[in-house]
């Protein structure tokens, strides 16, 4: 068994040009489409760095001495740009997925607490990370990902119109998370959402 390191070429497009001869009109090829308007990266690196960073929890810190090896000097703050343009370019399939997930009859969801500094603060705060997943038995594996401040994201209020066909099994609610913290100053809409669990709850009792 033996191992290549990663293999790196460089495209080079040419783009012809013609002229006509009656109107002398000078005609070019255009640029192929790229992720990052008259950007160096391919797809394939983009696809490379945004695994490497997400997948294999790799920091853009330890790419950059990574493609130092190899003899390409990418610094970490071109890779965050890198990582930025192609997160705002694969919105549409965040967007796709999210409808993916709110189309379910079975939603999965879950918290993580982070400490996050805000800007202007020399202190951090306690926020959320919150996935939502579709279930075992979707043919699509989808998971959305939202931060928030609250207990109880405001992106849940999306899912109020559809809640009497929803049973959401919330790990947050056996942390014990009390409903009127996810109440408070989210409204009506909140208030239906916070008291489906105790629903599904009292039907497991019987």
């Amino acid at each position: 068994m033996d191992y290549t390191p990663g293999v790196f070429t460089v495209e080079r497009h040419v783009r012809g040009k013609w002229v006509c001869d009656d109107c002398e009109t000078l005609i070019q090829a255009p640029v192929p489409a790229q992720i990052i308007d008259k950007g160096i990266p391919t797809a394939g690196l983009l696809a490379h760095v945004m695994i490497a960073k997400f997948a294999d929890h790799l920091p853009l810190y330890r790419q950059e001495s990574i493609f130092g090896r190899a003899g390409l000097a990418i610094p970490r703050s071109t890779l965050a740009q890198w990582v930025g343009v192609t997160g705002v370019q694969l919105q549409p399939l965040v967007d796709a997925l999210r409808d993916v997930v709110l189309g379910q009859q079975v939603i999965h969801a879950d918290e993580t607490p982070v400490q996050m500094l805000v800007p202007g603060s020399k202190k951090t705060h306690r926020s959320y990370v919150w996935a939502y997943a579709t279930s075992q038995f979707c043919e699509t594996a989808a998971v959305v990902y939202v931060s928030s401040r609250r207990f109880w994201p405001l992106f849940a209020l999306s899912l109020a119109p559809i809640l009497s066909d929803i049973s959401l099994p919330l790990s947050a609610f056996s942390h014990g998370m009390g409903r009127e913290s996810m109440r408070q100053g989210l409204g009506p809409s909140a208030e239906q959402v916070s008291r489906k669990p105790g629903t599904c709850f009292a039907e497991e009792s019987q």
